[in-house]
């Protein structure tokens, strides 16, 4: 791909984005969030930002948004002076975090056009910009390049089957030349940059297992969630998709032994919930059904499944798992494995796609995760783990362990930090 078919791709892109408005609500948001966005920053951040100096943060999602967090937050701690600018690609993120405290001002990333890419530098003109894991965009980058700001991506992760490493992918080798640095997850991505002649790059690790890890030590207590489980057996299924309910309620309905369950999707539905409660052979409740009867102190029957139909809870939940299910991976993706390791639990998903997370690779080659093709394989491990609680605990020893063992990324990430700022 050259850059004329580059800026061919991106302004065709906006285009694109407006038509499937039409039919997705979630590329709507996207569409409604970035209409008259330059102007209305033009309007508001000069004022705002003043004489401080700017760091940008840019995630694409919800999850990238996580993987960034302990450096944001670090950031902070250390350059408090600086005015924090955080932006998302994706509504998913934006939605949920537009209200995050630890930035100065949330908003979206303009599309990546040239102009949309001058204009926004004209605005910020951040000294810093930080790419959380995956994000490449050529107008951007060129831009900050020209504005002379430190460009740096972590927690990057290659493959070799993505185009940088085609014979046709001189384009966006050329992108990985405009950072100052890249901090890669693994040996396999540092290879890979080593193989095109990229030496901006140093092996750092996934700056997750230091976010995942600070929120095992810091958890809120939920007795709500204590009063439900009763001392039972817990089940936390995490960031489900229809199609893991699928497998997973045929399993709850037949499994034998004493299991509660906590169920959280990956996306409120309400018609899509009422379905699962209907599945679902015991009875059920939505939390926020739960919680309003527990908080009034009111009288509830003993139930089996607690569906939760809010965003925000689930890395706490986590804590109360004997055993957790993650979803995503029959659907578009595995979702953060790491949430529950870290609170020591043997841990389930399916088995379709999760082969790029090296880190459920990983928990599957020491033993303490499963990949499960459907529900006969699901009722299988359940049962076998609830059956024998000293392997169980072992099991969720190893995943403790290697998230532990895993720490660090953030701290050499604000090392280089460090070398930018304070020499300058």
């Amino acid at each position: 791909m050259s850059e004329f078919i580059y800026q061919l791709a991106m302004n065709a892109f906006s285009g694109a984005m407006k038509m499937a408005a039409l039919f997705s609500p979630k590329v709507k948001l996207g569409v409604e969030g970035r209409e008259g966005l330059i102007e209305k920053l033009k309007a508001v951040l000069p004022e705002l930002i003043g004489n401080r100096p700017v760091v940008w943060f840019h995630a694409a999602s919800l999850g990238e948004f996580e993987q960034g967090r302990p450096v944001m937050e670090e950031f902070r701690k250390e350059f408090p002076d600086y005015f924090i600018l955080l932006t998302f690609f994706s509504p998913s993120g934006y939605e949920v975090r537009k209200n995050y405290s630890g930035a100065d001002y949330v908003c979206y990333m303009p599309l990546d056009t040239a102009r949309n890419a001058r204009d926004f530098m004209e605005i910020i003109k951040p000294e810093i910009v930080f790419f959380i894991k995956y994000e490449f965009w050529y107008n951007h980058l060129v831009a900050l390049k020209n504005n002379d700001c430190h460009i740096l991506s972590f927690s990057t992760i290659f493959r070799p089957d993505q185009v940088f490493f085609k014979s046709y992918g001189s384009f966006y080798r050329k992108m990985l030349g405009y950072f100052d640095h890249l901090f890669v997850q693994n040996e396999e991505s540092l290879k890979l940059m080593q193989q095109i002649n990229i030496t901006n790059s140093s092996l750092a690790g996934d700056t997750r297992f230091d976010r995942v890890r600070s929120i095992a030590l810091s958890v809120r207590q939920l007795p709500e969630i204590e009063s439900f489980l009763q001392n039972s057996s817990c089940l936390v299924a995490g960031s489900v998709w229809e199609a893991d309910m699928t497998v997973l309620i045929p399993a709850l309905n037949q499994i034998a032994l004493p299991l509660k369950a906590i169920i959280a999707p990956h996306e409120i539905e309400k018609h899509q919930m009422e379905s699962w409660q209907k599945s679902l052979g015991k009875k059920s409740m939505l939390y926020s059904e739960y919680k309003k009867l527990y908080d009034n102190s009111a009288e509830i029957e003993p139930f089996d499944y607690l569906i939760i139909d809010n965003i925000g809870m689930l890395s706490s939940l986590y804590r109360y798992s004997d055993i957790a299910y993650i979803g995503g991976s029959f659907a578009t993706g595995l979702h953060n494995i790491l949430e529950a390791a870290t609170f020591g639990v043997p841990i389930l998903f399916g088995n379709k796609k999760y082969q790029k997370f090296q880190e459920a690779q990983d928990l599957i080659q020491e033993g303490s995760a499963k990949a499960v093709a459907d529900t006969n394989e699901i009722k299988q491990y359940l049962t076998e783990w609830l059956s024998e609680p000293s392997r169980r605990k072992n099991l969720g020893g190893i995943s403790e362990k290697y998230v532990a063992s895993r720490t660090g990324a953030t701290a050499l990430v604000m090392e280089k930090v460090r070398n930018i700022l304070l020499k300058k």
